[in-house]
């Protein structure tokens, strides 16, 4: 399951976003989107989580949940195909 998360405090690293989603199951992969000019957090990330039950629960559990000082927003990522 693709999540994504928003309004991260500039100080948030994926360490952080693992150790975080980890609570709840398997994180495969937790990485702050970083500008490519200045390498600067975009203040969102990209949770993969393998297992969609865990994942939901990740979701339901963190959104509007405090992180670093910051109310955060998680929802699921979804790929609309446009095909």
């Amino acid at each position: 399951m693709n999540i994504q998360v928003f309004n991260l405090s500039l100080n948030t690293e994926n360490r952080d976003l693992r150790k975080l989603f980890s609570a709840f199951g398997l994180v495969t992969t937790a990485e702050v989107m970083k500008d490519k000019m200045s390498g600067r957090s975009k203040r969102n990330a990209m949770i993969e989580m393998p297992n969609e039950k865990e994942g939901r629960q990740a979701i339901e559990s963190l959104d509007q949940s405090l992180l670093d000082g910051k109310k955060i927003s998680v929802n699921e990522y979804l790929i609309e195909s446009r095909w």
